[in-house]
């Protein structure tokens, strides 16, 4: 499933549409809106289909870290224990244990929780090097306690997304329930779009 609109007014999106421009979110409104023309609602799913969507099917393999560079070994350390002190601050120490890796092929994501498919088991917490490089150690702890959250997700039999259970763990725990760090100059977070995206379906359901 892509992109569905439930008989309750649901809006339901692959996640990976969280890091879609607006052009692809635009388009996500003009095909679910049940005033668009089918011509227009046509051109909108072909909009929306030309964001690539990776095929993350059961079974599928996890994805691996990269290869620790060299230096890189104090850094992961340094993550291992704010992992530490973040589950016992925040999770009272329940999450279970789990290597963290470094990846340089994540071009849309800040981090990643890494898991079985099949079995749902937490693999790994994998950190974008450009994360690292481009942004304070703040974000870099954000990101970790982001994916931290999908680990309880994980281990406590929830669904791993960024859905309203998500949501409120987030702010539980006190970050900003996001999947990416504004760039300078951009107002506002991916909550705050899809935000936007539903307010102006709510519009259009008006017209």
């Amino acid at each position: 499933m892509l992109v569905s609109l439930t008989s309750r007014g649901d809006l339901r999106v692959h996640r990976e549409y969280a890091f879609a421009p607006d052009r692809i979110l635009h388009a996500i409104v003009r095909f679910v809106a049940p005033t668009t023309r089918r011509p227009q609602r046509l051109a909108a799913e072909r909009v929306l289909l030309s964001w690539p969507i990776s095929s993350e099917g059961a079974g599928s393999r996890p994805r691996a870290a990269d290869q620790l560079r060299p230096g890189e070994e104090a850094v992961v350390a340094r993550l291992e224990k704010r992992w530490r002190e973040l589950n016992a601050q925040h999770f009272g120490t329940t999450l279970e244990p789990i290597p963290i890796g470094l990846s340089s092929r994540m071009r849309r994501r800040l981090g990643e929780l890494v898991y079985d498919h099949v079995t749902l088991r937490p693999v790994r917490i994998v950190i974008s090097r450009r994360l690292l490089r481009r942004h304070p150690w703040r974000d870099v702890e954000e990101t970790l306690l982001h994916e931290m959250v999908h680990q309880w997700q994980a281990e406590n039999g929830h669904r791993v997304d960024h859905g309203a259970g998500f949501r409120r763990k987030a702010r539980e725990v006190g970050i900003v329930p996001r999947a990416v760090v504004p760039a300078p100059g951009v107002c506002g977070s991916i909550w705050a779009r899809v935000e936007r995206l539903a307010e102006s379906l709510s519009a259009q359901r008006v017209q």
